[in-house]
Formats: structure tokens, sequence, C-alpha cells
């Protein structure tokens, strides 16, 4: 049996946390970005290093200060994505629903 609550929750589309995005998509990148360094370094002629020189300004290719300097753009990155797509879905599902 539905419910005038279980009717206004069905078209209530919801939230994204934009802090649980920000840390999940931060989290993701640097997972991905630890794993091609480390595919980088069994498989060093793939040229792994390559996308990273061009989206990491001051990326060194396997030095401690490079894997920093990549570990903070994936943060950047994860964050940058978090806040616009997770504002923009927020400010669209309230206006949809």
């Amino acid at each position: 049996m539905s419910t005038a609550r279980d009717a206004i929750s069905a078209r209530h589309v919801g939230h994204i946390s934009v802090v649980a995005l920000g840390l999940s998509l931060g989290s993701f990148f640097a997972i991905s970005f630890m794993a091609c360094i480390l595919l980088g370094l069994i498989v060093p002629d793939a040229g792994m290093h390559r996308p990273w020189l061009q989206f990491f300004p001051g990326f060194e290719w396997v030095t401690p200060r490079g894997i920093v300097i990549g570990l903070v753009w994936t943060q950047v990155y994860g964050w940058y994505t978090a806040l616009v797509f997770g504002s923009l879905f927020n400010f669209f599902a309230a206006r949809l629903s």
C-alpha cells in the first residue's frame, strides 16, 4: 500500500554529497595513478609517463617528488570534478523534482 510519504520520496531525485564525491573521485584517481606508475615500472618502454607529463605540470617520471606532484594533481582533478558535477547535479535535481 502506497502512502503519501512514498509518493513524495518517489518524486525526489536525491542529493549528492559533494564531499563524499570529492573523496571518492580523489581516491579513485590516486589509485589509478599509482597503478599506472607500477605498470610503467613493470613495462618501462610502454610510454606510460607521457600523459602524466601533459596533464600534471611539474611531474617527473618515477621520482619521489614526481609521485607526490602526481598525487596532488589527482586530488585537484578529483575535487574539481566533484565540485562542478556535484553542484550541477544538485542544482538540476532540485529544479526537476
